[in-house]
């Protein structure tokens, strides 16, 4: 197999626009949790009124301006999680300074992007519109708008890539699933560069009503939106719905090699499996969880005592956390693993920036990614207290300086479907 290095990174977060900008707020404690209600009087009506926003305002900011990246004329064309999708896009290809003009360079240049739920907005309203005014007030935009696949569709089309094109749509795990499917076409030969990630919109009354109804979301904290998000902590009750998108350039190494691109980390394993338990739970031992960890390592030829960090998929659960933090044990502490769970090195970054459901995956591959690059595990913030189980190191409130050589990154869905990364630095 062809090796697969990460040589771009572009990501539209809570935390504001831009990979940097995102990585310098989430290392000091910033959050991007902000209270909705004011954004439609349906609101009112849901117990859960948080969210966590990509902030409106000028580019130069860090703030969201459509015109900053798109024209009149894509913007209309385009639903905001493709938006977002193709300014994260354009910020990637730019850090990796990969720009194909040739026919040849395009066609080895291809997109696997996906969403999790997509244009949400739009359903909504053409489907009262369709009600109330019939047939003629269908925009013909509304399929192309609608579609999971159009994110990457356009940035295909925008930059001319001929290479593989594909999308996937599993739940939260898409965006992990993206890269993971992204980085095989390039180790099987199917493309040089790939473009990958995942992306969302989905900040509407009856999604989060929909998630609420489930019972999945915070819904004590709608005075108190920055603390809502709390992975690990004893008080966790649900998690906060996100939006955004972020996008990794990966490439063949001997393809970054060549034109002296810079490598921020290496591909190293790629595993997936299903809990085939329930839609919206996991097994309480993490079973599913824990069999994409191994397969990922295993991919990677790695023992799980070089693991030096985890990015946990921690949406704030009472079972999910649990499940992931038992799985994380089991896996890493051992004969083959770490004698003591304090020196496993675990942080749930979605206290930050909430969760970002189809593009959690992608956001917190960069996490990973940065985490190796700069030796610096992000904090878990909102962790003030732990029940018993919870005695690995989380990095609570506070960042933490580590050697950190190998990270693994998890997203789970629901539809009990899991995925793991496994990140290493380039030897």
């Amino acid at each position: 197999m062809r090796r697969v290095v990460v040589t771009g990174l572009g990501a539209v977060t809570p935390l504001g626009v831009g990979t940097r900008r995102t990585w310098s707020r989430l290392l000091d404690g910033h959050c991007g949790i902000v209270n909705i209600a004011h954004r439609h009087p349906r609101f009112a009506d849901i117990p859960a009124q948080v969210a966590a926003v990509v902030p409106a305002g000028a580019r130069r900011d860090g703030g969201w301006t459509p015109s900053d990246w798109l024209t009149r004329d894509e913007e209309r064309k385009m639903a905001l999680f493709a938006q977002f999708a193709m300014a994260a896009t354009q910020e990637a290809l730019d850090d990796a300074a990969w720009r194909p003009t040739s026919p040849e360079q395009c066609a080895e240049t291809g997109v696997c992007l996906g969403s999790g739920i997509g244009n949400f907005e739009e359903i909504y309203n053409t489907v009262v519109s369709y009600e109330q005014n019939g047939y003629k007030k269908i925009s013909p935009l509304f399929v192309p708008k609608l579609l999971i696949n159009l994110a990457a569709g356009h940035i295909s089309m925008k930059f001319g890539f001929t290479g593989p094109n594909h999308a996937a749509t599993t739940a939260c795990t898409t965006g992990a699933h993206s890269i993971g499917d992204a980085a095989r076409f390039i180790a099987f030969g199917d493309a040089d560069v790939m473009i990958t990630g995942g992306a969302e919109s989905c900040i509407h009354p009856l999604a989060l009503g929909g998630f609420a109804r489930a019972r999945s979301l915070a819904t004590s904290y709608n005075d108190n939106p920055t603390k809502a998000s709390r992975p690990f902590d004893a008080d966790r009750q649900g998690f906060v719905v996100g939006e955004g998108a972020a996008v990794l350039v990966l490439e063949e190494l001997e393809h970054a090699l060549s034109r002296g691109a810079r490598i921020y980390a290496e591909v190293k394993g790629y595993g997936t499996s299903g809990d085939a338990y329930h839609i919206t739970a996991p097994k309480e031992n993490g079973e599913g969880a824990l069999s994409a960890m191994k397969k990922a390592l295993r991919n990677a030829n790695i023992a799980p005592s070089a693991v030096d960090y985890i990015n946990a998929h921690a949406t704030s659960t009472i079972v999910g956390d649990a499940a992931e933090n038992a799985a994380i044990k089991s896996l890493l502490l051992g004969q083959n693993g770490k004698q003591t769970a304090k020196e496993i090195n675990v942080s749930g970054t979605k206290g930050a920036i909430g969760h970002l459901l189809g593009g959690a995956g992608a956001v917190e591959a960069i996490f990973a990614v940065l985490a190796i690059h700069e030796n610096i595990m992000p904090p878990t913030i909102n962790l003030d207290s732990k029940t018993a189980e919870f005695d690995c190191n989380y990095a609570a409130n506070a960042a933490q300086e580590r050697s950190i050589n190998v990270a693994l990154t998890n997203s789970f869905g629901f539809g009990g479907t899991n995925s793991t990364l496994c990140f290493a630095r380039y030897k």
